[in-house]
């Protein structure tokens, strides 16, 4: 029975935080709720396109009697903003209003906000605090899907290991080790080439830049094996419980947050520091 509650409270914790990395990062489609002709509607707006993609905007609606405009720019740079005509295509599944934005280079950021004019007038949306779409290369499936599997199941031994050590059950030793085996598959071995595939770089965290998703994976090997060494040959559940606690708060930073960043105006692609969560 003990054995029950702490894989159901692992999958509650492991499960939970994955949904909010998912939900609160910056590739996730940005949610707003529009009202057109006196319905309201929510549209999930794109601001994450591979290279392969169609470079456009979709707006999920299929009211004949509007017209929506989109405006966009360089992401942070001082050009005046575009405007493209959104054009109806019907499609039961896949159908609505689409803009055409021009393709950027990988890690090149577009910014955009919409207006739409129905039978009651023009409302613009999101013009105070645009949409940011960032281009990235296209990542093969036979990288990113173990890559994402390992790192899930990585997380999910971490957080079961710190139960238990929690209450100083003797397996959180076994699911420890385990735990380090399968970060160190998915996030320094598969996580490179998931970054290299999207960016073209292998690592950008210390030394060698500052991106986030790096460093706090960076951050979290070192907890983990401190926790393995310090309980090799004394039971120091406390570490494990410290390593488990700072891979979960790591999981739960949106992943790509202060990513890999293009600036037009030098060429160059950087990545964010972590001072600027804070």
């Amino acid at each position: 029975m003990k054995k029950f509650i702490l894989w159901f409270l692992t999958f509650v914790i492991t499960i939970s935080a994955a949904i909010y990395q998912r939900m609160t990062g910056p590739t996730y489609p940005k949610r707003i709720n529009v009202t057109v002709n006196n319905a309201v509607h929510e549209l999930k707006l794109v601001s994450s396109l591979s290279l392969n993609e169609k470079s456009e905007v979709r707006l999920d609606l299929n009211d004949s009697n509007i017209r929506a405009k989109l405006f966009f720019k360089r992401y942070k740079s001082e050009n005046e903003y575009q405007v493209a005509e959104f054009s109806y295509r019907a499609d039961p599944k896949h159908g609505g209003f689409f803009a055409q934005v021009p393709q950027q280079p990988v890690a090149g950021k577009l910014e955009y906000y919409i207006e739409i004019t129905d039978l009651n007038g023009t409302q613009s949306y999101l013009k105070e605090s645009p949409v940011v779409i960032r281009f990235k290369g296209d990542v093969p499936a036979f990288v990113l899907i173990p890559h994402i599997l390992l790192m899930f199941v990585a997380m999910l031994f971490s957080t079961l290991a710190g139960l238990m050590a929690v209450i100083k059950y003797p397996m959180y030793k076994k699911y420890a080790l385990w735990t380090l085996i399968f970060f160190i598959a998915g996030g320094f071995v598969l996580g490179p080439l998931v970054q290299y595939f999207a960016f073209g770089e292998l690592w950008t965290g210390i030394p060698f830049g500052w991106d986030l998703t790096d460093n706090k994976t960076f951050i979290a090997l070192i907890f983990w094996i401190l926790a393995i060494a310090m309980n090799r040959k004394k039971d120091r559940p406390i570490y494990t419980v410290l390593a488990s606690f700072v891979l979960l708060l790591v999981f739960s930073i949106p992943h790509s947050l202060f990513g890999s960043e293009l600036h037009y105006s030098t060429g160059q692609v950087t990545q964010g520091i972590i001072l600027n969560f804070f």
